[in-house]
C-alpha cells in the first residue's frame, strides 16, 4: 500500500482525460491526472539537461506534454517528511484560484509513490535567478519592467488576500517564487506553504515557516499568521526589485549588509534615490522610484496593523493613492544573525545569492539554512526591534 492509496476516491486512465477527486476531507476536485509514464517522457527520463530547479521537497524538470505544452514538473521527494502535506496544500490552493499572476496547474502525478505537481511553463525563470542573480541574464530590467513586475505582484496577492474566499496567506513570498513568462509577467509560484484562513478569524498560529530576510517579525516571534505577514514580505522584495540587490549580502560592508536597514538610514538622510540600482544607468523616473521604496517602508512596518492592505499598495504603486509620509514608521528589523542555528550546504549559497528557481519552498521542519529551524527558539536566536507587543 503505497501512502496515497487513502487520499485518493478514485483514479481514471489519463487518456481519457478526466479529472480524479481527492477525498472530501481535503476538499480538492476536478484536477488532471497525469502518469508517471507520461511525465517521465515528457522529461525525457527526468534527465539532468531538462532540470531546471531544485529544493527541499524535490526537484523541477522542464517538460513537454503530449498536446505540445512545455509544462514545469515539480517533483517531490519520497523521503520528504513534509511532502504529503505539502504536496496536498498546493493542490487545494492553486487548483481552486486563477488569475493572471498567478502560477497554473495543469495536473499531478499520484502513482504509486510518486507525487508530482504539473505546471505551466515560464520562460524567464525566477527574479532571484534574472534580476537579483550572480548568474548571466540576458534579460533586460529597464525601470518600466522593473514597475510591471512590481504591481503584477502586488495584484497577484491583493486577489490571494481579499478576493479568495476562505482568503490565502502565502507564507513564503521572496524572489525565487516569483517566476516570469516571456512577456516578464510575473507568477507568484509554490504555494506548498500557504494556509487558508476564513473570514471571522483575525489570525492562525501555526509553526513558523518561510525565508530569513523576508519573515514578518512578529510571525517570526509569535507564530501569529495573518496577511501581514505576505505584506511585510512583498515590501523587503519591493525594495529588492529596486535595489537590484539581495535584501543579505555579508560581503558588503556593515552598514549595508541587511538592505532594509539601509532603506530606512537612506530614508531619513533624505536620499532614497541612492538605493536604485546603478545598473539602471540613471534611466529611471526618480519620483517613481522613490515612491516605491516608501511603500516599501510602509509595507515592513514594526507594527503589522500598520501596513497597508494589498489593494491600497496596488493603488499606491500606480499612483491613485497618495502616500501619506507621516505613516511611516521604522520598520521591523533583524539586527542578529549570529545566534541563528543554520545548516551549512551548497544549497545555502545558491539560495543567499538568490539564484535558486522553480524552488521547493523549506518550511520549520525541513531545514535550509537560509530559514528557519523548528527546534530554533526565534525569540531567543533573532533580536528585532521593540516593542514586542504587537497588535495583529
Amino acid at each position: 500500500m503505497t501512502c496515497f492509496s487513502f487520499l485518493f476516491r478514485r483514479r481514471l486512465d489519463s487518456s481519457t482525460n478526466q479529472p480524479f477527486e481527492v477525498e472530501e476531507e481535503f476538499g480538492i476536485h476536478n484536477v488532471k491526472l497525469y502518469t508517471y509514464k507520461e511525465l517521465r517522457s515528457a522529461t525525457e527520463d527526468f534527465s539532468l539537461a531538462n532540470k531546471i530547479g531544485e529544493g527541499g521537497f524535490g526537484s523541477v524538470y522542464k517538460g513537454q506534454l503530449k498536446n505540445g505544452n512545455l509544462a514545469a514538473i515539480k517533483v517531490l521527494s519520497a523521503e520528504s517528511r513534509q511532502g504529503v502535506k505539502e504536496f496536498v496544500t498546493e493542490i487545494k490552493v492553486i487548483s481552486e484560484v486563477e488569475h493572471e499572476n498567478l502560477v497554473k496547474l495543469y495536473g499531478c502525478c499520484v502513482e504509486d509513490n510518486h507525487r508530482i505537481l504539473v505546471y505551466n511553463y515560464l520562460e524567464n525563470n525566477s527574479l532571484s535567478q534574472t534580476l537579483l542573480g550572480s548568474g548571466h541574464s540576458n534579460i533586460q530590467f529597464n525601470w518600466k519592467t522593473r514597475s510591471k513586475i512590481c504591481i503584477g505582484i502586488a495584484r497577484g496577492l491583493a486577489f490571494l488576500h481579499e478576493e479568495v474566499k476562505p482568503y490565502i496567506v502565502h507564507r513564503d513570498i521572496k524572489a525565487s517564487n516569483i517566476l516570469l513568462d516571456k512577456d516578464l509577467t510575473p507568477k507568484i509560484s509554490d504555494f506548498g506553504l500557504a494556509k487558508l484562513i476564513p473570514a471571522n478569524m483575525t489570525h492562525v498560529s501555526t509553526r513558523v515557516a518561510g525565508t530569513i530576510g523576508y519573515l514578518a517579525p512578529e510571525y517570526a516571534i509569535r507564530g501569529q499568521l495573518t496577511r501581514k505577514a505576505d505584506i511585510y514580505g512583498f515590501g523587503v522584495l519591493l525594495i529588492e526589485i529596486v535595489s537590484g540587490r539581495c535584501n543579505t549580502n555579508t560581503q558588503l560592508p556593515v552598514g549595508e549588509q541587511y538592505l532594509l536597514e539601509q532603506t530606512w538610514d537612506l530614508y531619513e538622510r533624505r536620499a532614497l534615490v541612492g538605493l536604485v540600482d546603478i545598473s539602471l544607468n540613471g534611466d529611471f523616473d526618480p519620483e517613481e522610484a522613490c515612491r516605491f521604496l516608501k511603500i516599501g517602508l510602509l509595507c515592513t512596518q514594526d507594527t503589522p496593523k500598520l501596513r497597508p492592505s494589498m489593494s491600497s499598495v496596488v493603488k499606491m504603486l500606480t499612483g491613485q493613492k497618495v502616500i501619506d509620509e507621516k505613516k511611516i514608521t521604522k520598520p521591523g528589523l533583524i539586527s542578529d544573525f549570529m545566534d541563528l542555528k543554520v545548516r551549512s550546504s551548497e544549497k545555502t549559497k545558491s539560495e543567499s545569492k538568490c539564484t535558486s528557481s522553480y524552488n521547493a519552498t523549506f518550511s520549520s521542519d525541513n531545514l535550509d539554512n537560509s530559514t528557519l529551524s523548528s527546534g530554533t527558539s526565534t525569540s531567543a536566536t533573532m533580536t528585532f526591534n521593540p516593542p514586542y507587543d504587537r497588535s495583529v
